[in-house]
Order: structure tokens, then C-alpha cells, then sequence
């Protein structure tokens, strides 16, 4: 296929430009700047690749990066959770997908695999995973990025509805850990309680998955799963303490961890909001606390049945990240 890959620079975004290539198809990728691509060598001027530099948020730039291609796959998110204004998050998060719509619809282009958050999914727990049919909830239903994310699922679903000759899936990623996080998102985590003697983390506890399980689904479900469909690509249902100890072994170092008490992640959040209410930029917050103390547990069952969606051990995923961080940085 010829692809238009949005999102190339980030952390899946990486991972999937690279799974495309290899499969043999062309890909355009709109990108604002081309430096922050860290390709491997063999990549970086791959014949089959198509650099075009400019903003997926203007309408001229993606119309053009969108002539003669097949189909589109969209990784662009904005994640930043220290922003101060529901509005930061829409320009992307939900009013991209809509004009992603009218780009297909004015290019002829049938596919769209889009890639959104599992967060928007209601959580489980350990007794009872969830599945795509549980309703979003609090507190991540309360967040900015959710929220907007959720707007633009449910727009590209009733464009599904009203194109039924197309071919739109929804991806629901978990927790990605892996290799070319060059900015970094998810590797905060992981960098954060790297080779530190006595580590604190929050009771709560995500679904950690290999990226490069979630780019080899996104990129199965160009041709493979349902359309109209969304698919949670989830993998270990870990707590956050549990995770830093399997990090602690895969890395080889030893590790006191103790957990921190509800209460002083909550007032941490308070403490946040107050910093917030005068403008000043920060994660701290009562609603992102909160779901630091939760642990959302899912199932991808759907995903392996009906997208062939790997489970890599989260284990090698932490690997994987380090193996490159230690490459990549001095």
C-alpha cells in the first residue's frame, strides 16, 4: 500500500514507520520536523520513504501528503499532561480525526487505522479484566487528554457508520515500553527509578505492552480486524511496584521499593491544582493523581484473536528500551 503516516517522530510512531517499510510499502510521513526522526541507518534514506515536512494541522500540508495514497494510519496524539486548558488538546486529539474524514473523503482513500488510548476504555482490575465493552470512568474519563481522545473515537465511528465501504479501525494501546522513545514519553517511568537505591511509586497499576507489538498490530490492521471496531493492545497487567522490580532484575541492580500512601499522592495532586490555578505548567494535579493510585487492568484477547496481535514479555520490552537508550544517548 501507499501509506500516510502521521505521528512518525513519536515513540509508536517510530516503531510503526519502521514495521511498514519492512513489509514492502511506501510511506509518506508529514512530519513538523525531520530531525527528530532517529532512524537506524538502514532506514534513513530508505527508497520507499517520503519525508514531508510541514503541520498535520494545516489543511493544505495534509491534502497534498495524502495525494495517491491508500490508505492512512494516524499516531499523532497530544499527551502532555501538564497542560492548562481542555482546548490545548483538541486541535489534535479531536479535530484531526474530523478532518482526517474529509481527507479520505476528498482523496478516495478507504482505510484509516487510528491509534488512540486504552484509557478511554473503562479499567478493570485483577479479578476482572476489561474488555472493549467497558465504559470510560473516572478518573481517567475526567482527564483533558481522555476526553479529547474520546471525542475523536467517537467521530471517526459515525463516519465508519456513514461510509460502510470503508475499512476504519480503532486502536486502544496500554502502557508502551520499547525501543526509539526519543523524547521521552513512557521512558520517563522507566528512567525515573533506573539504578536509584530506594524507589518510591503510587499503589496503582497499568497494562504494559511491548511497542513493537502494538506497531505490528497497527500494521496488520490495515487489511485484518473489523471496521467500526476498537481493539485494546494491552499486555502484562502489572502494579507500578511490580514493574520497577521486574526492571530492577532485567537491568541488574538491587532496589528497596516502598509504596507511597494514597493520601500523600492526593495531596501532592491538591498541591498541583494550586500551582495550576496560576498558570503555572505542571502533571501535578488532583485528576491526574488519581490515576496514578488506580490499577487499570485489561485484557487484549480481541486483538490476538482477530489482529494477530503479539504478546512480547514485558521484560524484553524493558530491555529493548535500554539496549537502545544506551545506544542512543551519551
Amino acid at each position: 500500500m501507499n501509506v500516510l503516516l502521521l505521528g512518525a517522530t513519536g515513540l509508536l510512531g517510530h516503531n510503526v514507520l519502521i514495521e511498514l517499510l519492512d513489509r514492502g510499502h511506501r510511506v509518506v510521513a508529514l512530519v513538523r520536523d525531520a530531525a527528530r526522526l532517529a532512524l537506524p541507518a538502514r532506514f534513513a534514506k530508505h527508497p520507499m520513504l517520503s519525508l514531508r515536512q510541514g503541520s498535520l494541522l494545516d489543511d493544505e500540508e495534509l491534502q497534498r501528503a495524502a495525494t495517491g495514497c491508500d490508505a492512512i494510519v494516524n499516531c499523532a496524539g497530544t499527551t502532555d499532561m501538564s497542560l492548562l486548558h481542555y482546548s490545548d488538546y483538541l486541535p489534535v486529539n479531536r479535530d484531526l480525526p474530523v478532518r482526517l474524514v474529509a481527507t479520505m473523503e476528498r482523496n478516495d482513500i478507504s482505510t484509516l487505522v487510528h491509534v488512540s488510548t486504552a484509557n478511554t476504555i473503562g479499567y478493570g482490575s485483577p479479578q476482572q479484566l476489561a474488555d472493549e465493552t467497558a465504559q470510560p470512568e473516572p478518573p481517567f474519563s475526567e482527564s483533558f487528554y481522555t476526553q479529547s481522545k474520546l471525542e475523536g473515537e467517537r467521530a471517526l465511528l459515525a463516519a465508519a457508520v456513514n461510509h460502510p465501504q470503508w475499512h476504519l479501525v480503532i486502536l486502544n494501546p496500554g502502557f508502551m515500553v520499547g525501543a526509539y522513545d526519543t523524547h521521552p514519553s513512557s521512558g520517563k517511568l522507566l528512567l525515573a527509578a533506573y539504578r536509584r537505591r530506594w524507589m518510591a511509586a503510587p499503589k496503582g497499576g497499568k497494562s504494559f505492552v511491548a511497542v513493537g507489538d502494538v506497531a505490528v498490530a497497527t500494521a496488520n490492521a490495515l487489511t485484518m480486524g473489523r471496521s467500526a471496531e476498537r481493539y485494546l493492545l494491552t499486555g502484562a497487567n502489572l502494579s507500578l511496584g511490580e514493574f520497577y522490580a521486574l526492571q530492577a532484575e532485567v537491568c541488574g541492580y538491587r532496589q528497596r521499593l516502598f509504596a507511597l500512601p494514597d493520601a500523600l499522592v492526593r495531596l501532592a495532586g491538591r498541591i498541583g491544582d494550586m500551582l495550576r490555578a496560576l498558570h503555572i505548567a505542571t502533571q501535578l494535579s488532583t485528576r491526574n493523581v488519581r490515576q496514578l493510585i488506580v490499577r487499570e487492568y485489561y485484557t487484549s484477547e480481541k486483538a490476538r484473536r482477530e489482529l494477530q496481535f503479539p504478546q512480547t514479555s514485558t521484560a524484553d520490552a524493558i530491555e529493548a528500551f535500554f539496549r537502545w537508550y544506551r545506544n542512543e544517548k551519551p
